[in-house]
């Protein structure tokens, strides 16, 4: 999908890593940025492929996952409208680390590395910025390690969907709504847990009034309770 400079400059000044930059430096960018449409279920790229770019979502939502020996799936992360990925092969040049996957028809902003190598370089604030969101992820990576390790399961549910409120939720009467659908097996993935052991607790829950489930989206009714949870197995 085509879009004149100048709305693609919109869209990197909206972006939390490239907002502050200066008009003329937004401006670069946009001259070599590409917005690029991808349908539902779109493969971006898989483990392995080369990591020659950074990705940032204009509309839509992106899975980033890995798989075992096995086939199970374990997804890493889901990546919404002003989140980025693939910042990681900006820096190194290395092959992706996982898979990357739409979950809905999603816009893509696309800035290749031999163009935004030579950015970042010349622009310390935008560098900057750049590692602090990698130190972000390697903080929330550490935090899912020791969840998996330490936690039980209802613990990491809990944990699980207040985190996808954070990004995906929005207020309504009596709660909050997870504004994207995941399957019991997509919630267990992401969270290392049994699609059996969801369906449990998701289904306990509930019962008790803690959620509730509208058109196939979850809503939190009462997250007090959760957060009590958490802090129960903490």
């Amino acid at each position: 999908m085509a879009l004149a400079d100048s709305h693609k400059e919109a869209v990197l000044a909206s972006h939390p890593l490239l907002r502050h930059l200066k008009p003329e430096d937004l401006r670069q960018l946009a001259m070599v940025a590409q917005i690029v449409r991808h349908p539902r279920h779109a493969t971006l790229f898989q483990k392995g492929d080369p990591g020659n770019s950074m990705m940032a979502v204009t509309r839509g939502r992106v899975k980033l996952c890995t798989f075992s020996n096995d086939g199970r799936e374990v997804v890493l992360n889901i990546v919404g409208q002003g989140g980025m990925f693939g910042e990681i092969a900006v820096l190194d040049g290395q092959p992706r680390s996982a898979d990357a996957v739409t979950l809905e028809e999603t816009d893509l902003l696309v800035l290749e590395r031999a163009h935004l190598l030579p950015f970042l370089t010349s622009n310390p604030e935008a560098l900057s910025r750049l590692l602090a969101v990698l130190c972000q992820r390697l903080r929330q990576t550490s935090e899912d390690l020791e969840d998996a390790l330490l936690r039980e399961a209802p613990s990491r549910l809990a944990r699980g969907l207040l985190r996808l409120a954070e990004t995906f939720g929005k207020p309504v009467p009596g709660g909050i709504q997870l504004t994207i659908k995941m399957s019991q097996q997509q919630i267990g993935s992401l969270i290392g847990a049994s699609r059996e052991s969801i369906n449990k607790h998701l289904g306990e829950w509930t019962r008790a009034g803690y959620l509730a489930a509208e058109g196939g989206f979850i809503v939190i009714l009462d997250r007090v309770t959760l957060e009590r949870i958490i802090e129960a197995d903490g």
